[in-house]
């Protein structure tokens, strides 16, 4: 007996301390709810209704714009000048213009292959071509199998150069800018470059070289990307969505309404003495490709997105490699708006309305406004109402503006609406990691030029099917866990739950699947999933 009381009194002890930290944790919570949480709620809901709006309206201009395109058939061939090139009897093959193609790398094992040989089989007159294999490899077998693989193009009669540096400074940027200084380079009037996994077909050249020949104030030629392994599981169909709608309605926007757009850092032919002109490659963020385009756009130069022209190349097909290359596309443009806000506002050569549309719509709007409204809204402050009922989000807010968002984006993948869903709540969850990435790059700091390169499989991708088991096995759990997911996952269910049991706003359903999917990130199975079409 005298046991059992004993077990009583330290149970109601327990029982009671409980309920009295309760009673202060609810007491506290009412002193600072109307004070300080109210107000400050509501001035994050304001502020993200006027994001909305902003993405809103810059989504819908885009769709005009590229409904109107469709409908009347404006493509390159009607606005700019474009005629094949043709032998001359009298010069020769010297009448056609000397082409450099750049191929940077850096232990490139699994892809060196098919990106030079891809290369290498460019059709173009033999003697107007100089193949640059700009090999930064730190791994010793590797670089010696680049190196052997050079060697035996150039014994094929191709007039391929190997070239290697002593350190990476400057990473890609600072590879490419030392291509250029090479004393063979001053013949060539253009330079076309290609990332190691890219594979552009043999009569790339001839489509895009013309229009720079015919037309002196283009400077660039992008060409699409077509993905090689966009069907290998549910996260690459989801990118494959998100860079469609890129190439098909952001870059094509750009070409034909301000002959600008950001350079993709592949699969585009330069004229050389447009990047002389701009300052050259510059490795102060981590989008070096961006970079040059904006410098060359203020000076004056206009670029040519070629939708009918595509290149071949590799999606990343892990998480890890994808938030990595996540990370640097977020990071970087936002330190460059940082850095270059200034001088695009000074600068005198090009129009206001291009200043606008550079500074507002390319960099404002989409590099920053994107990604933090979606995950700040939809993420913390939209679940955040439900704790707060006092503070309300209009269903044009929440709803309506999300919905035509998440529609227009679609356009650029039909056969991927049936995957909708799935990629709402995937964009949901990277937006974090892009988030605190665009913060980085807006504050610059610590990670802000950090550069991982992104992994490629190439070959392997035909492997990975059958060791995807046995890879699962040996993953560690450190490697597979991610507690930023985690805590967003638990954030969103505790609010689901509570929607349930106090609130009003009905939110519960989307509460619960977007945890669920943050916690499924969490434990890194994204990259399992495979969708049956």
């Amino acid at each position: 007996m005298e046991g059992l009381s004993r077990t009583n009194l330290v149970s109601d002890t327990f029982y009671g301390t409980r309920d009295d930290i309760t009673e202060q944790f609810g007491i506290m919570w009412g002193q600072i709810k109307a004070p300080l949480i109210v107000p400050l709620l509501r001035i994050s809901v304001f502020l993200c209704l006027a994001m909305s709006v902003m993405l809103f309206i810059e989504r819908v201009y885009m769709f005009v714009v590229i409904t109107l395109l469709k409908v009347f058939g404006s493509k390159p061939q009607k606005r700019y000048k474009w005629e094949p090139l043709k032998d001359d009897v009298e010069l020769g093959n010297s009448s056609y213009p000397m082409v450099l193609v750049q191929i940077p790398m850096y232990n490139e094992k699994e892809v060196y292959q098919l990106s030079i040989g891809a290369a290498c089989g460019l059709s173009w007159p033999s003697d107007r071509i100089i193949v640059q294999v700009l090999d930064d490899s730190t791994d010793p077998i590797t670089k010696n199998l680049v190196e052997i693989e050079c060697q035996r193009w150039a014994s094929k009669g191709i007039n391929i150069k190997y070239e290697v540096r002593d350190n990476r400074s400057g990473y890609k940027a600072g590879a490419l800018k030392e291509g250029l200084k090479h004393s063979y380079v001053k013949q060539c009037d253009f330079v076309a470059i290609f990332d190691a996994d890219f594979q552009p077909e043999p009569d790339f050249l001839w489509q895009t070289i013309p229009f720079l020949v015919h037309n002196p104030e283009l400077s660039l030629v992008q060409a699409r990307w077509k993905y090689v392994n966009a069907d290998e599981c549910l996260m690459t169909r989801m990118q494959e969505m998100s860079l469609d709608y890129h190439f098909s309605v952001e870059q094509e926007v750009g070409s034909s309404t301000h002959a600008f757009f950001g350079f993709n850092g592949t699969a585009g032919v330069w004229r050389i003495a447009a990047i002389d002109e701009a300052g050259g490659w510059k490795d102060r963020t981590t989008v070096e490709d961006m970079d040059l385009a904006v410098r060359a756009s203020l000076k004056g130069w206009k670029f040519l997105f070629l939708g009918s022209v595509k290149v071949k190349n590799e999606l990343p097909s892990t998480l890890k490699a994808y938030r990595y290359q996540q990370h640097r596309w977020s990071c970087g443009p936002a330190n460059l708006f940082r850095k270059m806000c200034m001088e695009i506002i000074r600068n005198k050569k090009v129009s206001l309305w291009k200043k606008v549309h550079v500074i507002y719509s390319f960099f404002f709007v989409r590099k920053v406004v994107a990604h933090i409204v979606t995950f700040v809204f939809y993420v913390v402050v939209l679940p955040a109402t439900v704790l707060v009922p006092e503070v309300e989000v209009p269903k044009w807010g929440a709803v309506y503006i999300p919905a035509i968002i998440t529609l227009l984006n679609a356009v650029g993948t039909p056969r991927s609406l049936h995957l909708l869903v799935f990629w709402i709540l995937f964009e949901n969850v990277m937006s974090l990691h892009r988030t605190k990435a665009t913060f980085i790059g807006l504050l610059e700091a610590g990670r802000v030029n950090e550069w991982i390169v992104t992994e490629k499989l190439g070959d392997a991708l035909k492997l990975k099917s059958a060791t995807k088991a046995f890879k699962k096995h040996r993953m560690r759990l450190g490697d597979r866990i991610h507690l930023l997911e985690f805590a967003a996952g638990a954030y969103l269910f505790f609010c689901g739950c509570y929607d349930i049991a106090f609130g009003t706003n009905h939110y519960f359903l989307y509460l619960f699947i977007q945890a669920f999917a943050f916690l499924i990130v969490g434990f890194g199975y994204v990259g399992t999933f495979v969708p049956n079409s």
